[in-house]
């Protein structure tokens, strides 16, 4: 199966029948993304435990189907991780939209959210994958990417 057919049949997946779109009964963290450009929303909601282990994530809000996918993805990998690897997994996605690349070992910790690598070619999608994403991160850190500055609210309970 070709790359592009595999970055089909996932964003259509994730986005027609995403896992984690729902409201997360008590989260300890809540950050709402927002893609001013294109109107993209997204609120992104995690319980963490007191180790630092996401137990639990979910997002809700309104958005293109690679917004909504690429966040599904997101959840996908970072439940059951620390925040500290669940930075890391954000970074290399980011590294991966921003350069088009990642070696095979971190194109591999990405698991189907690679399938996403192909918009970095796509410069009016960008924002779109990377949105979630951003707003973990900002979540998790407290830091605005300057690079891709968005307003973004962070509640932590």
């Amino acid at each position: 199966m070709n790359n592009r057919t595999f970055y089909n049949e996932v964003l259509t997946e994730h986005n027609l029948h995403p896992a984690h779109k729902h409201e997360l009964e008590n989260a300890n963290m809540t950050c709402e993304g927002l893609n001013p450009s294109c109107g993209d929303d997204i609120w992104v909601h995690l319980d963490v435990d007191d180790n630092g282990i996401i137990q639990k994530g979910a997002f809700e809000g309104d958005g293109c189907a690679i917004s909504q996918a690429s966040a599904d993805m997101m959840f996908d990998l970072i439940i059951g991780k620390t925040k500290e690897e669940a930075l890391r997994l954000a970074d290399l996605f980011l590294k991966m939209i921003k350069e088009g690349h990642l070696s095979d070992e971190e194109m591999d910790e990405l698991e189907e959210a690679a399938s996403l690598q192909d918009i970095a070619h796509m410069p009016a999608r960008v924002k779109c994958a990377v949105l979630g994403w951003h707003t973990l991160k900002e979540m998790l850190t407290g830091e605005t990417d300057q690079a891709n500055p968005q307003p973004v609210s962070t509640e932590n309970h």
